[in-house]
C-alpha cells in the first residue's frame, strides 16, 4: 500500500462522519424551513402587533400622533382600569355576569340535548341539525337579526307576545337599563347551545354501552344511569366544554356590538367593547391597549392550563 492509498483510507472515515453531521443537520432543519413561511406570518401579524400593544399599554397614546409624542405612564393605565374607570369596572362585572351564564346554560342545555338525542334515528340527525345550525352563523348577522326581531314597535319577539295577550310583557327589549344585557345574552345562548351539544354527543360515543346495560340489569334507574355513567365518563368533554365558555364568555364582543352598541347608558359595555370604544372612538390608545392585556390575562389563566391538559391527552 502506497502512502496516497494510506491517506485516502484515512480520510474516507473523516468524511463519512462530516457527511452524517451534515444530514442530521438538515434533518433538524428542514421541519422549521417548512414551518417558516407560516411562523413568520404568525410572527408579523401576530405576535409583534401583541408585544407591541403591550408596550404602549404603559404608555399615554391617542393612536393617531406620532409615537415620539407619547407619555410615559406605568401602570397608569391599569390602575385607571380598576380604580378609576366606573364604565370598566361595571364592563367587567358583565364580562363575569356573561361569563357564569355562557359556563353554565348553554352547557347544561347542550348536555341535555346531545343525552335526549344521541340515538341515531332520522329524527334525531334532523334535530342535531337545527339545533346546530346556529353555532356556524356569523355573530354579526346573529346579532343584527336579533336586533330586529327585539324591536318594539314591529319586532317579531313584542308581535308574539301581543298575539298571545302578553302586551304587558311587551316593550323596548334592547332599549331598557334592566333587560338589555339578559335579551342579549338570551341571544348568545340561542348562537351558541349547538357546539356543546356536538362535543357531549362526541363524548356520548367513547363510553361503552356495556355500562348501560349491566347497570339496567342491577336496576339502575335513568337518573342513575345519568349519574354515575355519563357524567363521570364525560369528564373530559366537561373541561374542554367549561374552558371553552369562559373563553369565549371574556372574548365576547360582536353581539354586544351589533345589539346594544354599549347601551343604553354604557350599562351594556363588556371589556371587549370598552377597549374598542376607548382605542377607536375616543382615541385613548394606550388605555384601549391596557384593557386588551386585561382581557388577554383573563384569557390565559384558562387557556393554558386547558392547552396542558389537552397536549398531556
Amino acid at each position: 500500500m502506497t502512502l496516497a492509498d494510506s491517506r485516502a483510507t484515512r480520510a474516507r472515515p473523516r468524511a463519512s462522519a462530516a457527511r452524517q453531521r451534515r444530514q442530521r443537520v438538515l434533518a433538524a432543519v428542514r421541519p422549521w424551513l417548512f414551518l417558516a413561511p407560516a411562523l413568520s406570518l404568525y410572527l408579523v401579524f401576530l405576535v409583534l402587533p401583541m408585544l407591541f400593544t403591550l408596550y404602549m399599554s404603559f404608555f399615554s397614546w391617542d393612536g393617531l400622533s406620532p409615537l415620539s409624542e407619547r407619555v410615559f405612564v406605568g401602570l397608569g393605565n391599569y390602575v385607571r382600569a380598576f380604580a378609576e374607570d366606573d364604565v370598566s369596572r361595571r364592563a367587567f362585572v358583565n364580562n363575569l355576569y356573561w361569563t357564569a351564564g355562557a359556563v353554565i346554560i348553554p352547557t347544561v342545555i347542550g348536555l341535555l340535548l346531545a343525552v335526549a338525542l344521541n340515538s341515531l334515528t332520522a329524527v334525531n340527525r334532523l334535530l342535531r341539525t337545527i339545533y346546530y345550525a346556529p353555532a356556524v352563523l356569523p355573530l354579526v348577522a346573529v346579532g343584527l337579526i336579533w336586533g330586529w326581531m327585539y324591536n318594539p314597535n314591529f319586532g317579531a319577539v313584542n308581535l308574539f307576545l301581543r298575539w298571545v295577550g302578553l302586551d304587558g310583557l311587551a316593550g323596548g327589549w334592547l332599549s331598557s337599563h334592566t333587560m338589555a344585557l339578559p335579551a342579549t345574552f338570551f341571544t348568545y345562548v340561542w348562537s351558541h347551545v349547538g357546539f356543546p351539544m356536538i362535543l357531549y354527543l362526541a363524548g356520548l360515543q367513547s363510553i361503552p354501552r356495556e355500562l348501560y346495560e349491566a347497570a339496567r340489569i342491577d336496576g339502575a334507574s335513568r337518573w342513575h344511569c345519568f349519574r354515575h355513567i355519563t357524567l363521570p365518563g364525560l369528564m373530559e368533554t366537561h373541561v374542554i366544554v367549561l374552558s371553552l365558555a369562559v373563553i369565549n364568555g371574556f372574548k365576547v364582543f360582536d353581539l354586544i356590538y351589533t345589539m346594544t352598541y354599549g347601551g343604553p347608558g354604557r350599562s351594556t359595555h363588556v371589556l371587549g367593547t370598552w377597549m374598542y370604544f376607548q382605542t377607536f372612538q375616543y382615541y385613548e390608545a394606550g388605555y384601549g391597549a391596557a384593557l386588551a392585556w386585561i382581557i388577554a390575562a383573563i384569557v390565559l389563566v384558562v387557556a393554558v392550563p386547558y392547552i396542558r391538559r389537552m397536549s398531556r391527552d
